[in-house]
């Protein structure tokens, strides 16, 4: 028990390293760009994604144990703050500019997902007078979902075991359920070509 309080006391100070991280990164390229007299922009700003919907997907449902408990995922799954995104433009010229922007990640009992941090830049180009040609390209550093096992007591037959808490009450050995657990990176690159034209 007291091993188990430790590692997730290891666990939330790394997450709040991590977020704290990413939350310096962001500053310190806010102060730099401001300083320069740059125009900077909120594009987007919003809570979840798709590895949030993943997170939610595996609180769902639940099993009974041998004396009729039911055991819920919910408890171990549901976190009470939703991964929040913004999305940033600093414009560096008329047809270039810097996008960069930071996810706070989200943490439950047996799930996390990192803090992010995204960095990329656009480039527009006029055809002609009333056509635009914008190119996107940017990059995501950290926010990876994680899944933690948890601990179950098999009795006699099989002592005290670690395990994917999804599967603890299925037909696989403990150990095989561990291969099932959650490793998900998110969306690493983003590549975008937009055509806007007035008629």
């Amino acid at each position: 028990m007291i091993f188990k309080r430790l590692q997730l006391s290891v666990l939330q100070r790394r997450f709040r390293l991590q977020a704290r991280f990413v939350l310096f990164g962001m500053l310190f390229l806010l102060g730099a760009m401001t300083a320069n007299g740059q125009e900077t922009s909120l594009l987007d700003i919003k809570q979840g994604s798709e590895l949030t919907a993943v997170a939610g997907h595996l609180g769902r449902g639940g099993y009974e144990l041998s004396d009729g408990t039911r055991v819920s995922f919910e408890k171990w799954y549901r976190s009470k703050w939703i991964d929040m995104r913004f999305e940033m433009l600093t414009k560096l010229s008329d047809d270039f500019g810097v996008l960069w922007g930071a996810s706070s990640g989200q943490r439950a009992k047996k799930v996390r997902i990192d803090p992010a941090m995204e960095l990329g830049f656009i480039v527009q180009k006029r055809p002609t007078p009333s056509t635009t040609l914008s190119l996107i390209i940017s990059s995501i550093l950290g926010g990876t979902l994680t899944e933690q096992p948890c601990t179950a007591n098999y009795g006699d037959i099989g002592g005290v075991q670690t395990v994917n808490c999804r599967l603890a009450a299925s037909r696989l050995p403990p150990a095989d359920t561990l291969k099932q657990l959650i490793h998900v990176h998110p969306n690493r690159f983003r590549l975008s070509l937009r055509f806007k034209g007035q008629f």
